[in-house]
């Protein structure tokens, strides 16, 4: 029997275009070959899909020269109908060549136009079986302005924030006080779509706050002034139930800062000092329990298909959401493997998983 072929779809035009590169490192290094057929696809900055090499090296994490798809002059060519699975590619030199039967797609997107239901979506037309949230849950998850109102509707606690979109700001600082006056330091000013903390800044006084806008804009013209929570920074990630089980949990994780103000981007990629990362967490187990049970209903919210990390403070009162993330940071470093590989299930079989739980959805 003909192992079934995986394309890993990577890269993307998003900010993130360099941290979904070294996600593919670590999972074609640590994919199961003796199962699965791999074909790496990677996305261009500018949006053209080339066959990229098998090389985990390729795609390693280097602080100093953060990897990326570069066009290789091939084009990678999806079936032209819905139910055709060939896939091919047309060489630097114009030949097209068959690359055999789709069986799955694993797309390790971040960001814009990879992790917002549109690739989701491309793939649903064609009727190609992909692993991961679907149309819905992606696009919710993208939009933290509309995330926040389902779960708030679905009684899910979330931190108050207020909605500003570059068309309607005008710069008036008092205005917005006023406006934002239920709201106490220190204020996340974060772009509503976009992740990795990129173009996210925290802001301890309203004169702060323009500085801070800028830079959210220029990833996103809408942007979130959100309330800062008091408490412990606590993720979890989550897995789709099988075979009609409910969501399965992991062990919490804990983002412990020292001298950093935030978990930014330097610290979640770049090993900057200032922040520790710690899985499982210390934390009771009625804690622990309180965790996954929000973590499980705000799944099943956002109509949750595959994965999901949550992240959430732990506040005196119980566990707010931050935020839901259905393609989380997936490098051997990142939060959502270690939560998992602390519950039992290693970086390979977390691969293994993810794909089977896409190739059972369709079986």
């Amino acid at each position: 029997m003909d192992k079934p072929a995986v394309v890993l779809l990577f890269g993307g035009r998003s900010s993130e275009h360099s941290i979904s590169s070294v996600t593919a490192g670590g999972v074609l290094r640590a994919i199961d070959r003796d199962r699965f057929r791999v074909i790496p696809v990677g996305i261009t900055r500018e949006g053209a899909f080339v066959l990229e090499d098998d090389d985990p090296q390729k795609f390693a994490l280097v602080p100093d020269a953060m990897p990326a798809v570069v066009d290789n002059g091939t084009r990678v060519l999806w079936p032209e109908a819905a139910g055709e699975r060939t896939l091919r590619v047309r060489q630097a030199d114009g030949e097209v060549v068959d690359l055999g039967t789709i069986d799955v797609v694993l797309p390790i997107l971040h960001g814009p136009h990879g992790e917002d239901g549109t690739i989701q979506g491309f793939f649903d037309t064609l009727e190609i079986p992909y692993a991961g949230g679907g149309v819905l849950d992606s696009a919710l998850c993208m939009d933290k302005h509309f995330m926040k109102i389902v779960l708030q509707a679905a009684g899910v606690p979330v931190a108050p924030s207020i909605t500003v979109r570059q068309n309607e700001w005008d710069g008036d600082l008092d205005s917005f006080a006023a406006r934002a006056e239920s709201l106490a330091f220190p204020w996340f000013i974060k772009p509503a779509r976009a992740g990795s903390s990129v173009g996210v800044s925290k802001v301890h006084a309203i004169g702060e706050l323009v500085e801070a806008l800028e830079i959210a804009f220029h990833e996103d013209e809408k942007v979130l002034v959100e309330q800062g929570a008091v408490g412990r920074e606590i993720e979890v990630g989550v897995l789709e139930g099988r075979a009609g089980d409910e969501a399965r949990v992991s062990l919490p994780g804990e983002i412990v800062l020292t001298t950093r103000e935030f978990y930014d981007f330097e610290g979640k990629y770049l090993g900057g000092d200032g922040v520790e990362v710690v899985c499982p967490a210390d934390m009771t187990d009625a804690e622990t329990a309180a965790v996954q049970d929000v973590a499980r209903r705000a799944f099943a919210a956002v109509d949750g298909v595959g994965l999901a990390r949550v992240d959430f403070f732990l506040t005196a009162d119980g566990p707010v959401v931050n935020e839901l993330n259905t393609m989380p940071g997936f490098t051997p470093i990142s939060m959502f493997p270690k939560c998992w590989e602390a519950s039992g299930l290693s970086y390979a079989d977390l691969v293994s998983e993810l794909i089977d739980a896409a190739l059972e959805r369709v079986a």
